[in-house]
């Protein structure tokens, strides 16, 4: 009855713990917020029947929230595109959800109506300055500008909705307001359109509570600037069909969203944490000022929360969230300086202020606990997952770390510290009522599905292009080791989150600490290899589906696995030359001595930077076969890895030819003039490397040369270039 339900659970948790669970799983009457009236017999029915828990690498998790594939875009809807989406509401954030699905979909149809002509007029205004803008920074070409201009009505016709696939409903926090524009929008739409409302605090019972059809109705809840923003909650609950949710979920991911699945409680996953974030900064004006709260609370996100407040007017949210959350107790009222400050004094970016370091202490112990104890809260109620959380609170609210990263970085000991000292100096908030480790267990990086009996890895960092470092590469390779021995396992497919990237390459991580120590930094190359050493070996068929660019230690992994296959907008790229480094850990190695023919093409990607198209690697043979879309690739990667079975290819181990290196004389990739130095050692290694006995040897030749690369004065000046956001100026 509960899948993967480990036995000791119930023996780990008290009555008093499980009563709590029970209550929580049961809902809350929409109107009155009173439990129903179930008894206890029936609330074990309902948790072990309708909230599910299964352990999935340690950490528990609601299937509920993800019943399918966590990465959204792994299976295919059955519904298409939207060609038309309206927008009830001209406000501040409709018109940067319409902007958002413009900017993704040119070709789209949108409506935007409110009751008003001003903040119609207001909202043409804006997203024309929003395309200007881009216009001027040359982020869009003119005719992509042309057309995501086109198409877009600005009408107080309600009528003019009736056509449109998907309604988002973006008015004013107000119930009463929402409940009737929902009628209003299900008088006029087709039987199939699915009808969503932006929201940060009220739950989906409560608004669709009257709706006709409410199986189509959810919540869609878009973080401001909702055109920049990552993050979207897209919240499942009681009556909606699952189909809707997965279905926006996708819609969402291939736009260039980060959808994160909620539960429908008051204020979600996201906003409960921000939300309390605020009040309990307000609530330390008692003893801190605005500026000096900022200041501490910059150690953890990169804006303070008066700063936030300030520019999003958010005082009065505040009030009205936390008013709202106060059905869940008098600990959550809102601090009454909300009500009355309607702009605070704080640091302006750079600005610091003085403070006393006991005060700082202070500070930095109650921002913690509140931020960890509603984190504690969302999990044990099961309204979102971990590895959610965690993600969400870093590209939804501009957290440094996540969470649970910034508990780990503490350790069991300060956290469990700072927990308590937090629920004495707040009655009621609410604790830890799991193990420490409980919510330490979950991937951080990947997300694991399972298709057709085989393993699909997906890196999730969409945060910085799903870029690869230490923890990234020990999580898939934890994931291969455990599940390399499972008989019901035939491989591994290994792509990115999103269509914008596999991977945009390795983060630089340890290695400024090693620039200039050659046998540190060949060591460097050695230890960010056991992933790739692992690949080289592995039994069962892996393969690489690129959905995007794939760049340099990105394209070092793809091309360790056992094949490529990518979708036909995807690109490759080494461009460690233009930083003044070379590919140290197979890029100058492999692609020679499973493609030679593509030497002639390799020879300018690594030496000047080239991109390669994926139609290019596919008549190379690089990439085996192109697909169209994501859901296509995921299709033909796991057809591959079936096809592939006890049939893994090895990197060749004897020395391979190769065309003339021939040397460049003044290298440009671009505009850039590279490093006659740098080039000269990759052409010199790619040689060495080509013409070793073994694939170890031509391995160890791609390390040594990234630990001489290392000593030059081309490293210093590109990785510092790098770190400082500037073109490298090299000296060669």
């Amino acid at each position: 009855m509960v899948q993967g339900f480990h036995s000791h659970f119930l023996a780990k948790y008290s009555c008093k713990i499980l009563i709590k669970l029970f209550e929580r799983a049961l809902g809350r009457n929409p109107l009155t917020s009173e439990l129903f009236p179930i008894t206890l017999p029936v609330a074990f029915v309902h948790f072990f029947t309708h909230s599910t828990l299964v352990f999935d690498g340690g950490s528990m998790m609601n299937v509920d929230l993800y019943p399918h594939h966590k990465n959204p875009v792994i299976d295919r809807p059955e519904r298409p595109l939207p060609q038309e989406i309206a927008i009830i509401g001209s406000g501040t954030i409709g018109p940067d959800i319409g902007y958002y699905l413009k900017s993704a979909l040119p070709n789209l149809r949108i409506v935007l109506v409110d009751v008003i002509e001003k903040p119609l007029e207001d909202a043409r205004k804006r997203i024309e300055g929003y395309i200007q803008k881009a216009l001027t920074r040359k982020k869009m070409k003119p005719d992509q500008a042309e057309r995501v201009g086109r198409n877009i009505i600005y009408t107080t016709d309600y009528k003019e909705i009736k056509n449109a696939d998907l309604v988002i409903e973006a008015a004013t926090e107000n119930l009463q307001i929402k409940r009737k524009i929902v009628a209003q929008v299900e008088a006029l739409v087709r039987e199939d359109a699915i009808i969503g409302s932006n929201t940060s605090s009220i739950p989906a019972e409560r608004i669709f509570s009257e709706a006709e059809k409410p199986e189509r109705t959810t919540i869609t809840h878009f973080f401001a600037p909702a055109w920049r923003n990552p993050a979207v909650e897209v919240i499942t609950w009681k009556t909606v069909d699952r189909k809707v949710v997965d279905y926006l979920r996708w819609l969402f991911c291939i736009t260039g969203k980060v959808p994160i699945v909620s539960q429908s409680e008051i204020c979600f996953i996201l906003d409960r944490i921000f939300d309390n974030w605020c009040n309990d900064a307000g609530l330390l004006l008692d003893v801190a000022t605005a500026a000096q709260i900022d200041q501490v609370a910059r150690e953890f996100v990169f804006a303070g929360p008066f700063f936030v407040l300030n520019l999003a007017r958010g005082n009065p949210i505040v009030v009205e969230t936390n008013t709202l959350q106060m059905e869940e107790g008098e600990h959550y009222r809102p601090a009454n300086i909300f009500r009355s400050v309607e702009h605070w004094v704080t640091l302006k970016p750079g600005e610091t202020v003085e403070i006393d370091p006991d005060l700082a202490t202070t500070i930095r112990s109650r921002l913690l606990g509140v931020l960890f104890s509603q984190c504690f809260d969302v999990i044990d109620r099961g309204i979102g997952t971990l590895e959610d959380l965690n993600l969400g609170c870093q590209i939804a609210l501009g957290f440094k770390r996540g969470p649970f990263d910034i508990m780990k970085d503490l350790g069991e000991g300060e956290v469990k510290r700072i927990i308590n000292d937090f629920q004495k100096a707040r009655p009621g908030m609410p604790g830890m009522e799991q193990d420490y480790r409980d919510y330490q267990g979950f991937k951080r990086n990947i997300l694991v599905d399972d298709m057709n009996g085989v393993k699909i890895i997906t890196i999730r960092r969409p945060q910085v292009m799903n870029a690869l470092n230490e923890e990234v590469n020990a999580e898939i390779l934890a994931v291969m080791k455990e599940e390399e021995s499972n008989p019901s396992v035939r491989g591994f497919v290994i792509t990115g989150y999103g269509d914008r990237a596999f991977s945009a390459g390795t983060e630089i991580g340890k290695f400024p600490e090693v620039l200039g120590n050659s046998k540190g930094s060949a060591q460097f190359c050695r230890d960010s290899s056991h992933l790739l050493r692992y690949l080289d070996g592995c039994e069962k068929p892996v393969v690489a589906a690129i959905n995007g660019m794939a760049l340099g230690g990105g394209f070092e992994l793809a091309i360790r696995c056992h094949k490529i296959v990518a979708t036909s907008k995807a690109w490759f790229q080494f461009p460690e030359v233009t930083l003044g480094i070379l590919p140290g850990i197979g890029g100058l190695v492999v692609p020679y001595r499973k493609w030679p023919q593509g030497s002639a093409v390799f020879h300018e990607m690594l030496r000047l930077a080239t991109r390669l198209t994926a139609q290019k690697a596919k008549e190379l043979g690089i990439v085996s076969t192109l697909a169209d879309d994501y859901s296509s690739l995921m299709e033909v990667a796991v057809r591959e890895v079936r096809e592939m079975e006890k049939k893994v290819e090895r990197v060749p181990d004897q020395p391979v030819e190769i065309p003339p290196v021939a040397p460049l004389k003044n290298p440009m990739a671009g505009n850039l003039r590279l490093s006659d130095r740098v080039v000269a050692i990759i052409t010199d290694t790619i040689r060495r490397a080509a013409q070793a006995p073994s694939f170890e040897e031509a391995l160890e030749a791609g390390y040594e040369a990234f630990g001489e690369v290392s000593c030059t004065e081309a490293a210093r000046e590109g990785i510092s270039a790098f770190l400082g956001k500037r073109t490298p100026d090299f000296k060669n």
